[in-house]
């Protein structure tokens, strides 16, 4: 019978050791301990698989390692709890497609947009001998690389390959978390994992509760899935927009790509990512049903990952650990919630922006999370109601709004202020000039600080994109900047220092999900038939993963329905 074992706790110095050998390494450190609490021979106990893996820093800075695994054994045990660890029966298997369908698929799968979704809906159904086609408008990732550094170092746009667009979709440049919230009873997040760690992202991340890979090791994993699509029969183009949608009688008959190129299809998935502007004003154009929807706007926060390591794991030093990650959560008088958002440790924050005239930011680590600083968006819930309008647009309006006062702040460059004076603005209504005025007194054009507290300045802000000192506070609407500075308070209760006058903010982080929704039916197609919208930018989605594994359930709906082509 096949057994799961919980709560087994290991110190972190026989963990680091035994992960010199790998996982495998790991698993004859569990196998021992397993064999010791179930006094049973370590050869009794077979096809041990690691299930999760988690951190217990409860008694820091004593640190243990929390392991959940499965096992094979011949002799049938009693569920019981010994040492504190459970002993339960498991459901053994592996995530399964369905059958193939028996409608005829004449025509290829053509997918837009090569994000998470929109590539693992081909990876798995290229797998399956779908050979589908996938348009993107933007580079592939070797060349989208170059002109992401370009940018950072020129302040030079090009807004068809950035940090939004192009092979791999906005997470490319991100911190690689690969940790969803999304409940997983059929198998998918560990389909899509297991897919991830065959391309290069490593096993670890199958067992790990918070893995990430960072942007270095992501791009080589994207690369490696293309690389797979095309091996089994599938077809990328990049620099392909989809720019029209063909539709006969309620039904998808072929797309358009960059204006001029027509390419029939009766199966399109629509994965173009949460930034893909004019393509939501083409859908609406077309009568798309969509709807706009509740998403999250802020700020990022730069503090010493030194600090944040000493909250957390009880010392600022983390060898073996990592840097520390947190999550904070709060709610403010006027009812919005607070709340940290893609958590950078040892990170930088990046000009992430896709629109000329238009700044975005968002976080990046790469996996070594080896910066000085710890970066997250604290961002604040807004609605439809903040918007001004009905429409279903008027997300997008909103958010280019704060976008171009980001820009227009600091001239193109990445806004930024302390948090100090951001919140002496907030509470005393004054905008940054009419604060220096009121105090007789200019900030340091170094630090962005009154000269008196310089000596208070330990953060130094860790940019990729060109940055100046700027009245960030000007951005965001005041019932946001309000939430804000009560959510920094009350954050700065349980993390000591979170909410210190030279934490470094920067703006503005408007792109945290799509500001729509374009719906679709239980057989995830939209009113029109053959229409698939998928992952984050469709607005069912939040994160890598969970873009990945709505393109995952999109690619089973289509092989349900549909046999292989000829």
């Amino acid at each position: 019978m096949y057994y799961r074992m919980d709560q087994i706790k290991l110190q972190k110095d026989a963990v680091f050791k035994a992960k010199q050998h790998g996982t495998e390494g790991l698993k004859k450190l569990l196998l021992a301990r397993i064999s010791r609490l179930l006094k049973l021979p370590e050869a009794d106990i077979r096809e041990l698989i690691i299930r999760r893996e988690s951190i217990d820093a409860r008694k820091k800075p004593e640190i243990f390692f929390v392991y959940s695994v499965e096992f094979y054994l011949e002799a049938k045990r009693e569920n019981k709890t010994s040492g504190g660890v459970q002993i339960s029966p498991a459901e053994p298997g592996r995530y399964q497609l369905p059958a193939c369908g028996e409608k005829p698929l004449t025509e290829q799968v053509v997918i837009a947009g090569m994000g998470p979704a929109g590539l693992c809906c081909a990876y798995f159904l290229a797998k399956q001998g779908y050979r589908p086609l996938l348009l993107e408008r933007g580079k592939c990732v070797e060349e989208r690389q170059a002109d992401v550094e370009k940018f950072w170092e020129t302040g030079v746009l090009n807004t068809a390959s950035n940090v939004q667009f192009g092979e791999g979709g906005a997470g490319t440049f991100s911190d690689g978390k690969l940790n969803t919230l999304v409940k997983d009873k059929y198998g998918r997040n560990l389909a899509v994992l297991q897919a991830f760690a065959e391309c290069g992202a490593g096993d670890e991340i199958l067992y790990e509760a918070k893995p990430h890979i960072g942007t270095d090791v992501l791009c080589k994993v994207v690369k490696n899935m293309r690389e797979e699509i095309l091996r089994h029969g599938g077809e990328v183009r990049f620099n392909s927009q989809v720019t029209d949608i063909a539709v006969e009688n309620g039904r998808v008959c072929g797309v358009t790509v960059n204006n001029d190129q027509f390419i029939p299809c009766s199966q399109l998935v629509l994965a173009v990512g949460h930034s893909a502007r004019d393509t939501f004003q083409m859908l609406y154009e077309k009568k798309i049903p969509m709807e706009a929807k509740s998403f999250a706007v802020g700020l990022r926060v730069e503090h010493l990952q030194r600090m944040i390591n000493a909250d957390q794991y009880g010392t600022e030093e983390t060898e073996g650990l990592g840097a520390a990650p947190y999550k904070v959560t709060a709610r403010a008088d006027n009812g919005r919630g607070v709340y940290s958002f893609c958590m950078c440790p040892g990170g930088y924050v990046v000009n992430s922006s896709s629109e000329a005239g238009r700044l975005a930011v968002n976080g990046m680590s790469y996996s070594g999370r080896n910066g000085k600083n710890a970066n997250s968006a604290i961002i604040v819930s807004v609605t439809p109601e903040d918007f001004g309008s009905d429409h279903p647009l008027a997300g997008i309006e909103f958010q280019r709004k704060l976008e171009e006062t980001a820009c227009e702040l600091a001239k193109g460059k990445i806004p930024m202020q302390r948090y100090g004076v951001f919140r002496a603005c907030v509470e005393q209504k004054l905008t940054q000039e009419e604060l220096c005025r009121s105090r007789g007194k200019t900030l340091d054009i170094d630090t962005g600080m009154f000269s008196e507290d310089n000596a208070e300045c330990s953060v130094l802000p860790e940019h990729k994109g060109q940055s100046a000192w700027a009245d960030v506070s000007r951005i965001l609407p005041a019932e946001c900047n309000e939430a804000f500075v009560q959510g920094m308070r009350q954050f700065g209760r349980k993390i000591e220092g979170f909410d210190r006058d030279d934490t470094v903010l920067s703006g503005v982080e408007s792109r945290t999900s799509s500001p729509l929704r374009i719906t679709r039916d239980d057989s995830l197609q939209s009113a029109i038939r053959g229409l698939y919208p998928c992952g984050e930018g469709a607005g069912y989605a939040g994160g890598i993963t969970s873009a990945a594994m709505d393109g995952l359930r999109v690619a089973e709906q289509i092989i349900a329905m549909y046999a292989k082509p000829e």
